[in-house]
């Protein structure tokens, strides 16, 4: 799943810089991803001096020397592979929110996004926007709280050593702002995704489901894995 859906990014990167001379990009993190990168780095034909990079969401407080922070997970498993990137954007979630989501929003304005990579919650959550998630702000980056099921996530994937480690507050890119991108790219493994899969592919497109707005796009590639498709109905086709 994961080379498929790094191929797939690849193709689009390089599509983006041939037809305008640049790409820019957002980066998902977790354990969904780990494929994906390590697949889209092997692709040399890449000229990573044409692309910018932002990516979906922080911590609010947490050091960038934490195992969590999902600046350290990109420094380590894309920025130190990545020497001649022409920019990146990282959330710093050690700042003022306030100042850091104008900050970045400014920027990505500057940049539309042509790749997003993201991938689903096990609460359906898009980034961190967990439901009800707000499907109406045109703010690009938004202080959000993380309710009790992101926070089991987190630490059930063992990036914290207790529930109470984790961060209750994360700068997260909007919604709409995800849905701004010309392609996204959605990876979801697992079977602990399953239900998060079936809820926001078989229900109305809702705030309840905040990844159930992927619906709306009109160039959005989702890629599963046998176990995280083991709950959907028929009617659904698969390679």
């Amino acid at each position: 799943m994961g080379k498929v859906a790094g191929d797939h990014a690849a193709e689009a990167i390089l599509s983006a810089i041939k037809n305008k001379g640049a790409a820019n990009i957002i980066l998902a993190t977790g354990t969904s991803q780990f494929e994906t990168l390590k697949t889209l780095l092997s692709h040399q034909e890449i000229d990573w001096s044409k692309v910018a990079m932002f990516h979906l969401d922080e911590y609010l407080g947490l050091p960038i020397t934490h195992p969590a922070s999902f600046r350290k997970y990109l420094k380590e498993r894309f920025l130190d592979e990545v020497k001649e990137l022409k920019n990146y954007y990282l959330i710093d979630g050690e700042k003022d929110p306030e100042k850091e989501t104008e900050r970045l929003g400014k920027l990505i304005l500057k940049h539309p996004i042509d790749v997003a990579l993201v991938g689903i919650g096990e609460n359906g959550h898009l980034a961190f926007n967990d439901p009800p998630a707000d499907f109406d702000t045109e703010e690009p980056y938004l202080l959000v709280d993380l309710d009790e099921a992101c926070r089991k996530q987190q630490l059930g994937e063992g990036w914290f050593p207790d529930l109470e480690a984790v961060p209750r507050q994360a700068i997260s890119m909007s919604i709409r702002q995800i849905m701004k991108s010309k392609k996204i790219i959605c990876s979801v493994p697992d079977k602990r995704k399953a239900n998060a899969v079936k809820s926001c592919l078989e229900n109305k497109v809702s705030p309840e489901f905040p990844a159930s707005i992927l619906q709306e796009h009109p160039d959005c590639a989702l890629y599963l894995d046998e176990a995280a498709a083991s709950l959907l109905g028929s009617g659904y086709s698969f390679n």
